[in-house]
């Protein structure tokens, strides 16, 4: 069967669902977090030379920028064909094949495709501070900028980590030139960047929207992150937890010509955005209630951005609700067990590397309108997803609550 004959066949039988693979992403540097339901002993899977598993991917159609060794597909959501096979194909081919039947005509117009995907981030000690590229640095490279948004969903925080608070941007009273002197001292020991910075704890069950061009240091919680389909970014500080990372990674993302370009790396960030006095009003995120009755519950954690949304639907226990979306999604499954439509989805216990599992799902647009059957199966627990969409939901807050 040719794969568009299959994918066809997978997208008819799934009723206009796909179930998709585990994608878990390893990263060279840091301590991984150990929260992701991984086995204890795959967390090296992908050998020592690649560094441990930090990351799972979801509805992801581009592959992680992850250096030499990784293979073409590292970061690639495949859909499962069938729990009886290891038949699979990318989600990145079905939006090829079948275009607006996927993820609707507006996305396709637009976009040409899927523009965003999702990752639970997991690393023991907090991230060195970075920023993601804005569009027009990211263009020069033959890239795309990244915004991103954060969740701290509670049911994968058992621990918090080595350090329980993000660092934003800088303080306001920052002056360019301290961040540039910091920039030159790059090889000359720990520029210690972090000191023109401010922190903030970070709060179970709320979460962040961070712009490109805005400067962070992520904190050590296990974080849900809806972003756009990037993976670029420029390193500004050095030394985290006694790791110390070379200068490649400040200037992997600038044109050749630029690399020694202080006043060109500088401004790498949106300067304005980074001093904003305040931070925390314009870009804290906590959870908005969309509906809340007896029988389910959900909640903006990811909107007022133009890029991507996000929701938390909590379906209570021995309940069934029917669900409508104005747009396509991704989702995982957090927390319970129950079905979604026809298929089981339940949230995992401890998943093997390369394992099939049930708790993640990509919704089609038109599916996602007509709406999904959702059945928590248990007396006692409730069934908890976390849903990521593009930048076409008709109905995500457009502002934040003040």
């Amino acid at each position: 069967m040719g794969n568009k004959a299959l994918i066809e066949k997978t997208l008819v039988s799934g009723g206009g669902i796909f179930r998709l693979n585990p994608v878990f992403v390893p990263r060279p540097f840091g301590k991984a977090g150990c929260r992701l339901k991984l086995h204890p002993d795959d967390y090296y899977a992908y050998g020592l030379e690649r560094g441990s598993i930090k990351e799972r991917w979801f509805s992801s159609t581009i592959t992680a920028q992850n250096g030499p060794l990784a293979a073409p597909d590292e970061g690639m959501s495949y859909v499962a064909v069938s729990y009886d096979s290891h038949e699979k194909f990318t989600l990145k081919e079905a939006v090829n094949e079948l275009g607006a039947r996927i993820v609707g005509g507006d996305l396709m117009d637009k976009y040409g495709g899927w523009p965003m995907y999702s990752k639970f981030f997991d690393f023991f000690n907090p991230l060195f501070h970075h920023v993601h590229l804005m569009f027009e640095h990211a263009a020069k490279v033959g890239k795309l900028g990244k915004p991103e948004s954060y969740y701290f969903p509670p049911q994968y925080n058992n621990h918090s980590g080595e350090f329980n608070a993000t660092y934003f941007g800088f303080s306001p009273e920052t002056k360019p030139e301290d961040v540039k002197q910091r920039l030159r001292d790059y090889n000359k020991g720990d520029n210690r960047i972090t000191e023109l910075s401010r922190a903030y704890r970070a709060q179970i069950g709320t979460g962040w929207y961070t712009p490109a061009g805005v400067i962070h240091a992520p904190a050590s919680l296990l974080t849900y992150e809806p972003q756009w389909n990037s993976d670029v970014n420029s390193v500004q500080e050095n030394v985290v937890s006694g790791e110390i990372y070379n200068r490649e990674f400040l200037v992997a993302e600038c044109p050749l010509d630029k690399k020694d370009d202080i006043d060109y790396i500088f401004n790498l960030l949106e300067w304005e955005k980074n001093i904003d006095p305040d931070y925390k009003r314009h870009y804290f995120r906590p959870p908005v209630t969309h509906t809340s009755d007896r029988v389910h519950q959900e909640k903006w954690v990811s909107y007022a951005n133009d890029y991507f949304s996000a929701k938390e639907l909590t379906v209570f226990p021995s309940q069934t609700v029917i669900v409508k979306d104005g747009a396509a999604y991704g989702l995982i499954c957090t927390q319970g067990h129950g079905f979604l439509e026809k298929f089981v989805i339940e949230a995992p216990v401890l998943l093997r590397f390369g394992q099939q599992s049930s708790d993640e799902f990509f919704v089609t647009e038109d599916t996602a309108r007509r709406g999904v059957t959702l059945s928590n199966k248990s007396p006692v627990e409730p069934l908890v997803i976390l849903k990521h969409f593009g930048p076409n939901h008709p109905d995500v807050p457009k502002k934040v609550p003040q």
